[in-house]
């Protein structure tokens, strides 16, 4: 293998994050499903707009929100994904870039424009995302940066991609670039409803396409059609090398063919915002992996970024997780 020049390269749907506190009587007189993540059209996008008065606004993207994590621990990163040529294109250009992160992808003139995702979120720290995907899943073959995707170490696909068929190409053939540069390919499964929509295809991928897999424990639950975690995280072992499954407040476990590590989860004093929980878990441990920590120091680096950022709304860190980690005496 070749010296690589970035640790972390993502792949994913550029998205502006659009998130407000709401109740449960919001979701309910909005007809939206709690804890989820449901692909709107424009107009819809542009009705819950209307509602969403003074909301944070931030660039996001699953795996946009990974690689900037990445950047938070001290790590590079480089990322992979389609704007429009607007106002939320220009300005999730420049929060990426000013995170520390390489972005290169040319935008897309004209309609559609850039993805948005209005994330309400209920007093119990659970978002609820409501997608309207526009120039995002215009993500083509040609726009991959081959060159970007065999000087990462690792790269990483989100499954979000899968929902329309020509990003979900983009996304193989970015994932063949790696493979024959020998990188390794980690893949976030993203969400229990997008797993449901794309079954067959992730398990297909999974056995025989995946180095490191990130999913929750309904994803795996869901991945496998399985009611009991033990019997899904079997299924798991035999499929991949190496399976990373986040349980909230129980932590995550850390599989392999012959090892199962508990990592424990960090407290803090109020969730507030679950919204990048799990991209943020990938970005500690992906920062780990690629400086050889142990899976054990991999998934405490996952399991401080991930509560770094349920402690406050958005999700990217606002506090240096480099910083976080030496205050609490993680290895580096």
């Amino acid at each position: 293998m070749t010296s690589s020049t970035y640790d972390v390269v993502a792949v994913g749907n550029a998205i502006i994050d659009i998130l407000k506190p709401v109740t449960d009587q919001f979701l309910a007189e909005e007809g939206i499903a709690k804890g989820g993540m449901t692909l709107i059209d424009e107009a819809r996008a542009d009705h819950l707009t209307t509602r969403l008065a003074d909301p944070v606004v931030a660039a996001g993207g699953s795996a946009a929100n990974t690689v900037t994590g990445v950047a938070s621990f001290g790590g590079t990163a480089g990322y992979i994904g389609k704007v429009a040529q607007d106002d939320l294109g220009a300005r999730f250009t420049k929060e990426f870039r000013a995170a520390g992160v390489a972005f290169n992808t040319a935008p897309r003139p004209g309609t559609p424009g850039t993805a948005r995702s209005l994330i309400v979120v209920t007093p119990d720290g659970q978002r609820s995302m409501n997608t309207y995907l526009g120039a995002s899943t215009l993500l083509s073959a040609e726009d991959l940066d081959e060159e970007l995707i065999q000087s990462g170490q690792t790269l990483f696909l989100e499954g979000y991609l899968f929902d329309r068929d020509e990003a979900k190409a983009a996304f193989v053939r970015a994932a063949e670039i790696a493979r024959a540069a020998d990188r390794k390919v980690s893949l976030t499964l993203s969400d229990t409803f997008c797993v449901d929509r794309h079954r067959d295809s992730f398990r297909h991928l999974v056995a025989g396409h995946v180095d490191i897999l990130f999913c929750n424990e309904s994803e795996i639950l869901s991945l496998y059609e399985c009611i009991d975690l033990g019997d899904a995280i079997a299924q798991a072992r035999k499929a991949c090398p190496l399976v990373a499954v986040t349980r909230s407040e129980h932590g995550s476990l850390i599989v392999t063919k012959d090892d199962t590590v508990e990592a424990k989860a960090f407290s803090v004093s109020k969730v507030v915002d679950t919204t990048g929980a799990g991209d943020q878990y990938a970005a500690g441990f992906l920062f780990g992996y690629t400086r050889g920590r142990s899976l054990a120091e991999c998934g405490a680096l996952a399991s401080l970024a991930a509560a770094e950022v349920i402690s406050h709304m958005g999700p990217r860190p606002e506090t240096s997780l480099r910083e976080l980690a030496q205050q609490r005496g993680l290895s580096i």
